[in-house]
């Protein structure tokens, strides 16, 4: 089977990676081996889908000329006007316990004193704060996952907290009403959130992708 287009994401460094070299192993594979005619760009989801993470990742997009005659006509989508802050994806009132940050933690004081906005997201870097001063969500990464240092930390007005899960899937275009397993470990959900793409994004690109067929 040979499929009519060949749609593939991942991180923006996959350009510079090996000075070049993995990125170039690619094109030649799809374009020379395969006979492809291809489209990359990196796009932000901040910038392409209205949603306020400030996400940068490449887009390629192969197309079988034979089968895509109209392959030519292709063209990713164009910037739109972020509308979106934080807020509009922040769950509102109180959440559980077990996100917020006691004030016996040992990284409370400092926590609490850098931590003076609640219109963006900070993120702890092991010996200090990080404000993200574009006021939207940082980077939202499969790391997460792990030990939970990474996950973007706000303040609102019970405490200081940690993204909720639920909130991290928002962050990437999931709709409100889009069901989480219970049966996995918040730990789990974070990585998938993270190792996931922004759906808004994706589904811009695959109705430019439908248009050319």
């Amino acid at each position: 089977h040979r499929p009519k287009v060949v749609f593939l994401e991942n991180v923006k460094n996959l350009v510079t990676h090996d000075n070049g070299n993995t990125f170039k192993v690619i094109l030649e594979i799809l374009q020379e081996k395969l006979k492809y005619k291809v489209s990359y760009k990196v796009l932000n989801s901040m910038t392409h889908a209205n949603v306020p993470q400030n996400r940068e990742r490449i887009f390629i997009v192969a197309f079988d000329p034979e089968q895509v005659p109209n392959h030519a006509n292709f063209n990713f989508p164009d910037a739109i006007p972020l509308t979106k802050t934080i807020h509009n994806i922040l769950e509102p009132g109180k959440q559980p316990d077990k996100y917020y940050y006691s004030k016996s933690h040992m990284y409370y004081p400092t926590l609490e004193k850098s931590m003076t906005s609640v219109n963006t997201l900070y993120q702890w870097r092991r010996v200090y704060v990080r404000e993200n001063k574009n006021n939207v969500c940082p980077t939202l990464t499969a790391n997460m996952g792990a030990g939970g240092h990474n996950v973007p930390l706000v303040k609102d007005a019970y405490g200081i907290r940690k993204l909720t899960p639920r909130e991290c899937f928002s962050f990437q275009g999931y709709p409100e009403n889009y069901i989480l397993p219970n049966y996995l470990a918040d730990s789990k959900l974070y990585m998938q959130a993270g190792n996931s793409v922004t759906t808004t994004l994706i589904e811009r690109i695959a109705l430019k992708i439908q248009e050319a067929l």
